[in-house]
């Protein structure tokens, strides 16, 4: 019998830490290596090209950057989900996006994925905070989803064979969909089962993007039913390639033959079964398969090179084995979204198991028999029209099955925007006992037309942008937290000049002003004048420094006050000091640095800033020894280069693999 139950997995883990407490208002901070030149997407076919470039976020609101985390671990116990028959094992994590940690497949004692020892926060998210290892469920945009590191909705519903399963829901904010993975092991199947189904309740077309993150040991050798792959790697190009060896005549169905970190697009034939295996030395392994709708199939390889290996090391622990990611999505490659209408929806059958073949064949020369050989084992363990049939089983009679027991709780956003918008959503229920302190402002809003102000001294609360809650923040009546929300839902949908206005406006009567300072410092740089921005970035750090200071002084320095106050004057102070370097004013510069609380400026960003300060302020020698030392930046964006570029301005030695995390061919 299939069974359901709460456990607790315990690992090393580095705490998540606050999110930043400034609004989101650029696009993702790694969005430039995802893009693609003007020259590339022009070569395209058209629908590809039309896919890549529709509807790029403008910024991440109203999600958070997530960006709080350090790199000291401690044993930490994670709440988990475990579904499990006689075969398989399946270990969830629902308060970190509802990742599968685990596939065990008992019957061969065999682990199916690549599962990290430790839990270590990285900015490879959207927003920030990402971890390696399992599937992941990526929804909302180019990227890992914002909801890498938060929790979901998660319950029992009866199975389309009765049985027990686990349902997965949540609301995207990036996209404003709500969407739902269940997942259920048939009685003695050796295969996972995950229903998917993305809907689009307003009337509006949105853009929509998935893709399934499979982590995989790298010592595998990765087969797909493809002949040709739409290569990208991190010089914003997109070209097609022959699968498995390239023309320089690597074969990269080996992940371990690659140099530099890439991925590869497969261009599966239309007619084709889709899936996707990752074999070892014996011919066993992960076979994941689909419904004709999950249509992309993709290999991501770190490569041999120094920044590749130093990025595996960051995501887990010295001495752990590196990986490879096998993925799967609704377009061909990860830079497309997709058109789902109002009203519609997206839906598809995934299953995941073991698959053994035989490896003389599996592991050959001969590219057409080793995929052969694959499909061949894997239509005798579970035939394509045997996907076909469950999925129609679990859409028809499982789908809008309601929940009977509440297993986690995710966030309660999607039950403000059920409130607000009426939506009917069978099967995924949005209950108004999940509303929190960060939904009852806009509660209120929504029930007097009036936008509550934060408490006396206390920074904004979290934005809302979507068009009904700006059309809401119009009329209502115009103090300075209103002007800030309302120029925050304006910048959103791109009318930046009004967005200013706003600001401005509230600026004249605000009590607390870093909120709008900090908005309208970003506006300027956005707009090309950097000189303006860093004085209001300065500004802004300033008028917070003073307001935590007389706070302090008054007696209300209480624990989470000070921590959330750490937070502000960490956020505007890193934003602060970069602006005026970027200006050339390394005094004021250093002299904001030294207001931070101690720290602060003991953390690795605020000591790569020192470096920085050190360089600007002629002194070299100064700035190497804080390299000499050692230290770390957390939150070191993927395919960031500022560590090899301050490095260089310091000498023309080899940069220490200790900050060697270059994705580039150098």
């Amino acid at each position: 019998m299939t069974t359901v139950r709460r456990a607790v997995l315990t690992l090393p883990a580095a705490p998540l830490g606050p999110d930043n407490p400034l609004p989101a208002l650029r696009a993702p901070a790694g969005a430039g290596a995802h893009a693609v030149d003007a020259r590339t997407l022009a070569e395209l076919p058209r629908d590809m090209a039309r896919g890549i470039g529709r509807a790029p976020l403008r910024s991440l609101l109203p999600a958070p950057v997530r960006d709080g985390y350090g790199r000291e671990r401690t044993p930490a116990d994670l709440d988990t989900i475990v579904i499990e028959n006689d075969r398989l094992r399946v270990t969830v994590l629902p308060g970190l996006g509802g990742r599968v940690h685990s596939l065990h497949h008992k019957a061969t004692g065999r682990e199916l994925l690549y599962r990290n020892p430790v839990l270590q926060p990285a900015a490879f998210a959207l927003n920030g905070a990402w971890f390696s290892g399992g599937i992941e469920w990526n929804i909302g945009a180019t990227g890992h989803t914002t909801l890498s590191c938060s929790p979901l909705h998660a319950a029992t519903v009866r199975a389309p064979d009765g049985g027990p399963m686990l349902r997965l829901w949540e609301w995207e904010r990036l996209r404003d969909l709500p969407f739902q993975v269940d997942l259920w092991l048939p009685e003695g199947s050796d295969f996972l089962f995950v229903g998917v189904r993305i809907r689009n309740p307003h009337e509006r077309t949105v853009p929509a993007y998935w893709w399934s993150n499979i982590a995989v040991p790298e010592e595998r050798r990765v087969l797909v039913p493809a002949d040709a792959a739409w290569h990208h790697g991190y010089e914003r190009g997109l070209n097609r390639v022959p699968v498995p060896v390239t023309e320089e005549g690597a074969d990269l169905s080996y992940p371990l033959n690659g140099a530099h970190a890439a991925d590869f697009f497969y261009d599966l034939p239309e007619e084709q079964r889709r899936w996707i295996a990752a074999l070892d030395a014996d011919g066993a392994g992960l076979v994941q398969t689909s419904t004709d709708p999950l249509r992309g199939r993709k290999l991501f390889l770190w490569g041999t090179e120094r920044g590749g290996r130093r990025w595996q090391e960051w995501l887990t622990e010295p001495g752990a084995p590196g990986y490879a990611e096998i993925q799967a999505g609704l377009a061909r490659t990860q830079l497309e979204h997709l058109e789902l209408a109002g009203g519609a929806e997206f839906s598809w059958l995934e299953a995941y198991g073991p698959l053994a073949a035989d490896p003389a064949a599996a592991l050959g020369d001969d590219w057409a028999a080793a995929r052969a050989e694959v499909e061949g084992r894997l239509a005798a363990a579970l035939p394509r029209t045997a996907v076909d049939a469950a999925y129609t089983a679990w859409r028809e009679g499982a789908a809008d099955a309601e929940p009977e027991t509440v297993l986690a709780a995710g966030s309660g956003w999607g039950a403000l925007e059920v409130l607000r918008g009426g939506h009917a959503l069978p099967g995924t229920p949005f209950p108004e006992s999940t509303l929190g302190p960060d939904q009852e402002p806009w509660r209120e809003l929504l029930r007097t037309g009036v936008l509550p102000p934060p408490a006396k001294g206390a920074g904004p609360g979290a934005p809302l942008v979507a068009d009904p809650w700006r059309d809401m923040l119009e009329t209502a009546p115009a103090d300075p937290s209103t002007e800030y929300h309302l120029g925050i839902a304006q910048w959103h949908a791109g009318d930046r000049a009004q967005a200013v206005r706003s600001w401005e406006r509230g600026l004249h009567r605000a009590e607390v002003r870093w909120p709008l300072l900090y908005c309208l410092a970003v506006a300027d740089r956005e707009d090309g004048h950097p000189e303006r921005a860093a004085e209001r970035f300065a500004e802004a750090f300033a008028d917070h420094a003073d307001h935590d200071e007389h706070a302090e002084h008054a007696g209300h320095d209480e624990h989470a006050g000070h921590d959330a106050g750490e937070a502000v004057a960490a956020a505007l102070g890193r934003e602060g000091v970069a602006a005026l370097l970027a200006t050339g004013r390394a005094g004021p510069a250093r002299e904001l640095w030294a207001r931070l609380p101690a720290e602060v400026r003991g953390r690795g960003a605020f000591r790569l800033l020192e470096i920085r300060i050190l360089l600007a302020e002629g002194r070299p020698g100064e700035a190497r020894a804080v390299f000499d030392e050692g230290f770390e930046v957390a939150d070191l964006r993927e395919g960031a280069e500022i560590l090899g570029e301050v490095w260089a301005e310091l000498t023309d030695e080899l940069l220490p693999d200790a900050y060697e995390f270059r994705m580039r061919p150098s």
